[in-house]
């Protein structure tokens, strides 16, 4: 009877690498002639969904996450933790060290005050943002969206109040995208100091928004308002019989007033002063600028969609609700650009790539148009030296041609097919022809590179 495994994968937006992982850990057990269940953690919530005597029964168990999950059905149960990177590019080592028992742990029951399992530095502040990103996105998808249909009825045709496209300008640019920064807030603190820093981190987020210190002092205020409610936890004793009076009354009371007042006293005015200046140069970008953000665009992307990228990706949709939408363009061409040109390289010439390559490459043809970067990660694992730079600069080529011809995306995701979208994209004759200048770039320098190291081993 063949052995069984269970796993969690979750990555932080939930989108593709928690469901790439999924699949790389259940095709690859199948294979090694295991029976394997694996729930994913997306934006919709989770799926699949591992019952407590599946966990009980199982032989391994694997958690490829990287966020925060709820692991109380685990306690007591060894587990092999592993980010879900690895899961996607190492599932068979990933799967007979759950196996083999190496490298697992213990659950242990205790409940800590901090939500980051014990994590320091720049790892934790990384899980931290984009768990409030996480969560942010969905809302900003629709309020760009809906903003950009209201402008489809005429650019100013939002302002005949009671018509149309006023409910879809009020709906997506007045009620969605004005929650973003709040959102983002609020679970940032979340994530750092669980239920508790909502409360803050959801005012000072707010209050982010009305001072101008915009997606900037949202990430602010959300650490802030998730760090203050953890010391406060963490130093004020009460007896446990009025523990709920501390947690209900105390606690928020003095989180939400220290960071309000940080926010409008202290924060505030150098932020929103930051901000206003970073808008303007970005809506002023002329011919050494450009250049020098498309390369930055470019290199930063060099990870596929890792945390580099992603950190350019919260950059731009914060943009977003400044009104400036070139560097998201940019960024989703930097996302794009690689599994597109990997899936050009691989149908023009065919004899260089293996059947399974090739194959590969019409995945990532789809992968790419929906601007699912990881597309090109199983080449890039495969051979980083030849794919990685090829990717970095058809990105940066696609970037410059981007923001030099003055394309711009209103919503953070959906790749081609924002263009059944009127409005979403403006100048889409500079987007495309951008696009498929890097898409080409990327292509030419993989059959260029492939060729120069195909030759030094023969």
């Amino acid at each position: 009877m063949a052995k069984k495994i269970v796993a969690v994968t979750a990555c932080p937006t939930g989108i593709a690498h928690t469901f790439m992982a999924a699949e790389n850990l259940e095709v690859t057990g199948k294979e090694l002639g295991y029976d394997v269940k694996v729930e994913t953690q997306g934006t919709s919530g989770a799926e699949n969904v591992l019952t407590q005597k599946e966990i009980d029964e199982a032989d391994a168990i694997i958690l490829a996450v990287d966020r925060d999950i709820d692991e109380s059905r685990f306690v007591g149960i060894k587990v092999l933790k592993c980010s879900v990177g690895k899961a996607v590019k190492k599932a068979n080592e990933v799967i007979n060290n759950a196996i083999n028992d190496v490298g697992t742990e213990v659950i242990k029951g205790e409940k800590k005050a901090d939500s980051s399992n014990g994590e320091k530095g720049i790892k934790s502040i990384y899980k931290h943002l984009m768990m409030g990103i996480s969560y942010m996105l969905p809302i900003v998808v629709a309020g760009g969206i809906l903003t950009a249909i209201s402008f489809a009825f005429g650019i100013y045709a939002f302002q005949d109040e009671g018509s149309i496209a006023w409910g879809f300008y009020q709906t997506g640019a007045v009620a969605a995208l004005g929650l973003m920064v709040p959102v983002l807030s609020a679970y940032i603190a979340h994530s750092i100091a669980d239920k508790a820093g909502f409360a803050a981190g959801l005012v000072g987020g707010f209050l982010a928004s009305t001072i101008g210190s915009g997606f900037i002092g949202g990430i602010i205020a959300g650490f802030l308002a998730g760090y203050v409610t953890l010391f406060l936890n963490k130093y004020i004793k009460v007896p446990k019989t009025i523990q709920g009076v501390k947690d209900i009354l105390i606690v928020p009371i003095l989180s939400v007033g220290i960071v309000g007042f940080v926010m409008l006293f202290v924060v505030g005015t150098p932020i929103s002063a930051m901000n206003a200046g970073i808008t303007s140069f970005l809506n002023s970008l002329n011919g050494g600028s450009i250049v020098i953000l498309g390369l930055v665009c470019g290199l930063l992307y060099w990870d596929l969609g890792g945390p580099f990228s992603k950190i350019l990706y919260a950059f731009a949709i914060g943009l977003i609700s400044e009104g400036v939408y070139g560097p998201m363009a940019a960024t989703m061409i930097c996302g794009m650009v690689p599994p597109l040109g990997i899936a050009v390289a691989t149908l023009v010439t065919r004899k260089m790539w293996t059947e399974e390559q090739r194959q590969a490459g019409i995945s990532a043809l789809f992968l790419g148009a929906s601007y699912i970067t990881e597309g090109a990660i199983p080449f890039a694992a495969e051979n980083p030296i030849v794919v990685l730079p090829a990717c970095m600069i058809g990105g940066a080529v696609g970037a410059i041609t981007s923001l030099a011809l003055g394309a711009g995306i209103s919503a953070p995701h959906g790749g081609l097919f924002l263009l059944l979208i009127p409005g979403v994209i403006t100048n889409v004759g500079g987007f495309l022809i951008a696009l498929l200048a890097g898409t080409l770039v990327t292509a030419a320098m993989l059959i260029i590179l492939k060729k120069i190291t195909m030759g030094k081993t023969k």
